[in-house]
C-alpha cells in the first residue's frame, strides 16, 4: 500500500546517499526516515513479513541495476 511505497522511497533515497549494503541491512529501519514509520517489525509488516520485505528489497536492487545497465 501507500505505507509500504514510502518505505521504498526512503530505503531508494538511503540507497543514493550511502549505498547498496545500507539498504540490504536491516538496521536501516531503525533510522530516520525509516523509523517514522514504525518499528523495524512493523515496517516488515507492511509487506506481508519478513520474506516478502527482503523480496521487495531484492525486486528494487534487480530494478536499480537494470537502470544502470
Amino acid at each position: 500500500g501507500d505505507q509500504a511505497r514510502a518505505v521504498l522511497e526512503a530505503l531508494l533515497q538511503k540507497y543514493a546517499d550511502n549505498g547498496i549494503a545500507s539498504v540490504e541491512s536491516m538496521d536501516i529501519l531503525k533510522v530516520d526516515p525509516l523509523r517514522v514509520h514504525g518499528t523495524p517489525m512493523e515496517i516488515v509488516g507492511l509487506f506481508g513479513g519478513r520474506e516478502d520485505y527482503l523480496a521487495a528489497i531484492h525486486e528494487l536492487e534487480t530494478a536499480l541495476y537494470e537502470k544502470a545497465a
